[in-house]
């Protein structure tokens, strides 16, 4: 059985064993805030996503990762409609995410309905990166 609700501080051991990149104060915001998601399958963490506000009124999908064991179950998928759903039932009208573009993740995120709507470059010494695609979705 699947099921997917807003983590808690108990899903903290799980959350950094897959997202590397939050600080703990940043995941304890995002608990408090309920900006995260944990999906289990039969009552075992699988996958998360985060998300905060851009532009402090668009909600922006920062991180969907599911566990490398469970990927190509369309664990990804189910937690992205659960929180379209759950941003469409708080009246937004837009959903954002982004992704390198040497990662696979934009075909994913186009199978969903995301379309390429900007990017931009870091090239700042110690943060360099391939270039960002951001993508955009009407709910």
């Amino acid at each position: 059985m699947i099921s997917i609700k807003y983590a808690t501080i108990e899903d903290k051991d799980f959350w950094f064993s897959l997202d590397v990149h939050l600080a703990e104060s940043e995941f304890i915001k995002k608990v408090r805030d309920k900006q995260c998601y944990v999906l289990f399958e039969d009552g075992i963490s699988k996958g998360l996503l985060r998300y905060n506000l851009f532009w402090d009124n668009t909600p922006f999908c920062t991180m969907l990762y599911v566990d490398s064991s469970s990927q190509k179950k369309g664990f990804g998928r189910m937690l992205m409609e659960f929180w379209e759903n759950d941003m469409r039932s708080q009246g937004y009208g837009m959903v954002m995410t982004s992704t390198q573009v040497d990662e696979e993740a934009q075909h994913f995120y186009r199978k969903l309905g995301y379309k390429d709507c900007g990017s931009f470059t870091v090239d700042i010494p110690g943060y360099e990166q391939p270039m960002e695609l951001l993508m955009n979705k009407a709910l």
